[in-house]
C-alpha cells in the first residue's frame, strides 16, 4: 500500500478514494490544480467513490481551483485557464 490507501498493480476496483477515512473504491478521477502554482498543463487527481465526489470536486472548486471530474479511466490532459469575473 502507498501512502494514500491504493495498492499499485491491483485492478480499478481496488483503487481507494482520496476522501479521508473513505475505504470505498474509487469510481471518479477529480483532475485538478493549484493555478497559482502550475500552469495549465499541469493536473493533478484526486480519487473519488460515489459519495465523495461531489464533496472533494466542491472542495477544490471553493478555493477557485480549477477543476474537471471524469470517470476513472478517462485522462485529462490540461484543465481550463481560470477565469475572473
Amino acid at each position: 500500500m502507498n501512502l494514500f490507501g491504493s495498492t499499485f498493480g491491483t485492478s480499478e476496483a481496488a483503487v481507494q478514494c482520496s476522501r479521508a477515512n473513505c475505504s470505498n473504491a474509487a469510481v471518479w478521477n477529480v483532475n485538478w490544480r493549484n493555478p497559482r502554482i502550475h500552469d495549465e498543463s499541469r493536473v493533478k487527481i484526486w480519487l473519488a467513490c460515489d459519495d465523495h465526489r461531489d464533496f472533494l470536486h466542491d472542495y477544490l472548486a471553493n478555493r477557485s481551483f480549477p477543476v474537471v471530474v471524469t470517470p476513472l479511466d478517462e485522462t485529462v490532459d490540461r484543465l481550463p485557464p481560470v477565469t475572473t469575473a
